[in-house]
């Protein structure tokens, strides 16, 4: 429907369709919670639930989906892949968490020095800021796994100082528009010390903001740990990692397109639910307001 017909809609049918848009995000909302949550236990405890080594290779290679003892196939070289996605699950997703939190610690702590001091200390950190930006996310992740070498570690420092830039303009932006109410006024002028101002008064106000952004980074990061474990620069073999497998099994895209299909469904479900939480907290915080 033209904006204009939904202007001049009745009054009682613009509420009807915003009640029922708000339903549909909520249903959206909630969904997504319950698959990210859904994803971290799987990723959590999810090896110690089933029973089978990602690892054990047998002669069944090769098996569509429901084939006897296997429940979703097997690789080629006869590994169950319902265990090698439950497996694959941890290291990605593990990835993600931690290097959306350490760009999240990094980024926050430098918004909050630039936004609370101001003057030359903000002009500097924030010139330095803009310069991470300036420079493609994907080619400093590549840079920083080259010279350190492939793995988990790396992958989580490269997405993290990545990432980073982003929470630092937030944390800035946020800080300066708290530095300036009274209630850092008061703190001041009763002599309470700078880094308990930042740490006690400002940075439980920016909580609820920098979580969004933390949620968002989640899917970002999950996303670049896939690719780049897809061109095998991320998680190596023969250790399960979804990104991985997808590399493996596209060579039997056609005789076997589970092997493909549904470590890049997982993948996707992930990083989707991570956006619609983000959204829905979003949604939340600016309600709060």
């Amino acid at each position: 429907m033209s904006e204009t017909a939904e202007i001049t809609a009745p009054a009682s049918l613009r509420r009807a369709r915003a009640r029922r848009r708000g339903l549909l995000s909520s249903a959206l909302a909630y969904a997504s919670g319950a698959l990210l949550l859904l994803f971290l236990v799987l990723a959590a405890v999810g090896p110690e639930l089933v029973s089978g080594n990602p690892l054990q290779q047998s002669p069944g290679a090769l098996l569509g989906i429901g084939a006897p003892g296997h429940l979703l196939g097997t690789d080629e070289l006869g590994r169950d892949d319902l265990v090698r996605l439950v497996y694959g699950a941890r290291p990605l997703i593990t990835v993600a968490l931690a290097s959306a939190l350490a760009a999240c610690v990094i980024g926050v702590a430098v918004g909050l020095i630039a936004g609370f001091f101001g003057g030359w200390v903000d002009q500097l950190l924030m010139r330095c800021t803009d310069l991470a930006l300036a420079f493609p996310s994907i080619l400093l992740i590549i840079l920083v796994v080259t010279v350190l070498g492939t793995g988990a570690g790396t992958l989580i420092i490269g997405i993290g100082i990545a990432m980073a830039p982003g929470f630092a303009r937030l944390g800035r932006a946020l800080t300066a528009r708290e530095t300036g109410r009274d209630y850092v006024a008061a703190a001041r002028i009763g002599g309470t010390p700078v880094l308990r101002i930042m740490l006690i008064d400002i940075l439980p106000n920016i909580f609820g903001s920098v979580s969004v952004q933390l949620v968002s980074t989640v899917s970002l990061a999950a996303g670049y740990a896939a690719g780049l474990s897809y061109i095998g620069l991320g998680i190596q073999p023969p250790q399960p990692d979804w990104g991985y497998m997808v590399q493996a099994g596209q060579a039997f895209m056609y005789s076997a397109p589970h092997l493909v299909v549904l470590p890049a469904l997982c993948t996707l479900l992930f990083v989707v639910a991570c956006n619609y939480v983000g959204d829905a907290l979003r949604d939340a915080t600016d309600a709060g307001r």
